[in-house]
């Protein structure tokens, strides 16, 4: 599983560190990081696809934000055994502490009449 959250994280990180770099211009002297290259490239993807060259970081980000949904269900799937386990113990847990109990409402006691 390591490998595959490695292989989709390089393409994250690429890709907006230079998106990032070249929006801002911040180009180490070098035409790869300039703003001239980012809104060409931009420019061009969207004449490729029909769409406004501003639209296309918000696609990808929202394809980005899709992605890691579907790793981290993969993920959770995986580990599910481990997860109730963890869950199991917690809301064990706080059915034992009192302060807990009190503040959940969850009290025993009978309330106080008179």
């Amino acid at each position: 599983m390591k490998y595959v959250l490695l292989a989709w994280l390089s393409p994250l990180l690429l890709f907006w560190g230079w998106f990032f770099l070249s929006l801002n211009d911040i180009n180490f002297g070098t035409t790869f990081f300039s703003r001239q290259l980012h809104d060409l490239l931009f420019e061009v993807y969207g004449n490729i696809l029909g769409l406004d060259p501003a639209t296309i970081p918000w696609l990808v980000a929202k394809a980005c934000i899709l992605d890691t949904l579907i790793l981290l269900a993969i993920w959770a799937f995986r580990r599910r055994k481990a997860i109730m386990e963890w869950y199991r113990s917690k809301r064990n847990g706080m059915a034992a502490d009192p302060m807990m109990r009190a503040m959940s409402g969850a009290d025993d006691r009978a309330p106080l009449e008179g």
